[in-house]
């Protein structure tokens, strides 16, 4: 039996140890549990949650912003460059 209670408290404390305490206003804590409430998740799922949300929004913006970088002749010039291929004579090859 106290084998079985030393389990779950190493059990116990293994979890606590993976967790941290982070400082909100009350206004804040209390608008991420809401959430949290809404959505059927616990307010740290909520928070990973948006932090992916945050992570992909700023990976797109990066590819947004090296499309943006490209000098919009280059595009045409490789499309006029594919495009001769279609002129090669090869369709039946």
């Amino acid at each position: 039996m106290y084998r079985y209670t030393e389990r779950i408290r190493i059990r116990y404390l293994g979890d606590m140890a993976a967790t941290t305490t982070i400082k909100l206003s009350p206004s804040t804590r209390d608008r991420i549990n809401a959430r949290a409430r809404e959505r059927g998740m616990t307010p740290g799922a909520l928070v990973e949650a948006l932090l992916d949300a945050d992570d992909r929004e700023r990976r797109f913006e990066t590819v947004r912003l090296a499309y943006s970088q490209l000098a919009a002749d280059d595009h045409a010039s490789q499309t006029a460059e594919w495009d001769a291929t279609n002129l090669d004579g090869l369709d039946n090859a």
